[in-house]
């Protein structure tokens, strides 16, 4: 039947409720409102009506201290009841006589504990009198049993209040958490422009050190350029021709001087060794050694090292160790003069390496190379920093789609039925 009215009148497509994102804190604090109105309607006869049940409690409670318990009675009833009635009355009217609040929050628990009180009551000394006073009992179980009633209507009143207020709450939180993200995003849209604006200005400035650097092969002075870079190369060619025939005579004479020292250890001639060993570090060293320094360790090793050769003790193996020790002043002469040599011409490198180094073209070649290095290692922290930032906006964006989806669910189990949350914030939507 369903079906057939359908297809004859239409199926009614179940509305949706439609509210912009801007209005639902509004809204919600309508419901809150409205919510909070329902409920103090709701409570306002069921407190009137448990305040009525306390004062006729108390009234009861009156009586029943100033009732005469019956001649017929038994005795030991007669005791017991006798012995109870002041404790239930005195139980009694504590508990009926504490402060209802009128504010429904404090009222519903003070009124929820009176009656907890009054049952303990009833079941504790109350228990005894139901014999001796049933209609009196009664009446007290009757304005309990009222007060029961009606702090049950409140109770679900207030249930139904607190899960709607619960929602409101819930849904609020879920807005906040929705502006706190549009607000990170438009932080980080502003964040992304700055970095963008610098990584343009860096670009283009490594573009303009790139465009001037490609000007300097056709520079006029790259001529003198050129020229120092060869006085350079000529200059080191000769300091090390230098340095290898001065290592060839050293090492010459080293080996001569560690056989010799040898000797002395075996024949434990300290002053020897002592000799042999100053002369041969200042050899092996690799800085070029004082000069005087120089002649003093060999005018004091070669005559030592000559007598050992003329005893046999040491016997020269090729003509080098033969050349030096054949004519030693004329050896230490010589070795000096390469040292001295040595060292003119390390001068000379480092002049010419001054000089290329000071030279305006090659100093702002290098100014610029190092500013190129510095803008590329900057370029690449600024894309580190953006991609970092886009990595962020996406997961707040993941966000966004979860919370709305939230959102419109708390509400829509608000309005029972369909809803549609509407936007004009692009970072929300």
């Amino acid at each position: 039947m369903g079906s057939f009215l359908e297809k004859l009148f239409g199926r009614k497509e179940p509305e949706v409720f439609t509210i912009s994102m801007g209005v639902v804190p509004a809204w919600l604090n309508g419901r809150e409102k409205t919510a909070r109105s329902a409920l103090l309607a709701e409570t306002a006869e069921p407190k009137k009506k448990i305040r009525d049940a306390v004062l006729t409690l108390q009234k009861i409670c009156q009586t029943i201290a100033q009732a005469e318990q019956e001649s017929g009675l038994h005795p030991k009833l007669r005791s017991i009841a006798k012995n109870s009635l002041p404790q239930f009355v005195k139980a009694m009217n504590a508990a009926l006589s504490k402060e209802l609040p009128d504010e429904i929050d404090e009222f519903y628990p003070a009124a929820a504990e009176c009656l907890k009180s009054c049952l303990n009551n009833v079941k504790g000394p109350g228990r005894y009198l139901l014999a001796v006073m049933p209609e009196d009992m009664k009446a007290v179980r009757s304005g309990i049993a009222a007060m029961g009633h009606e702090i049950n209507t409140i109770t679900a009143s207030l249930a139904r209040y607190r899960k709607e207020s619960d929602s409101i709450r819930s849904a609020l939180a879920l807005h906040a958490g929705l502006l706190d993200i549009r607000s990170d995003i438009g932080k980080a849209d502003e964040k992304d422009e700055r970095i963008t604006s610098r990584i343009a200005e860096i670009t283009d400035r490594i573009a303009a050190i790139g465009r001037e650097l490609q000007t300097f092969p056709a520079d006029e002075r790259m001529t003198e350029v050129s020229a120092l870079k060869n006085d350079i190369r000529e200059a080191e060619n000769r300091r090390d021709a230098a340095m290898r025939t001065n290592a060839a005579l050293s090492m010459t004479a080293s080996h001569v001087f560690r056989k010799a020292e040898k000797i002395a250890v075996r024949k434990k001639h300290h002053s020897e060794i002592a000799v042999f060993r100053q002369t041969m570090e200042l050899l092996s060293d690799h800085k070029v050694p004082d000069t005087g320094d120089l002649a003093s360790a060999l005018s004091a090793a070669c005559p030592i090292a000559e007598h050992m050769i003329a005893a046999e003790e040491i016997t020269l193996k090729n003509k080098e160790e033969r050349a030096v020790f054949s004519d030693t002043r004329q050896f230490s002469a010589t070795l000096c003069a390469s040292c001295t040599d040595l060292v003119l011409l390390e001068d000379a490198c480092r002049i010419a390496e001054e000089k290329l180094a000071s030279h305006p073209l090659l100093a702002r070649i290098q100014s610029l190379e190092r500013e190129k290095t510095q803008l590329e290692t900057m370029l690449q922290k600024e894309n580190r920093a953006r991609a970092d930032l886009e990595e962020g906006r996406l997961k707040s964006r993941e966000k966004i789609t979860g919370l709305t989806d939230e959102l419109t669910k708390k509400i829509g189990d608000m309005v029972g039925g369909g809803v549609q949350l509407q936007t004009d914030d692009q970072r929300l939507a």
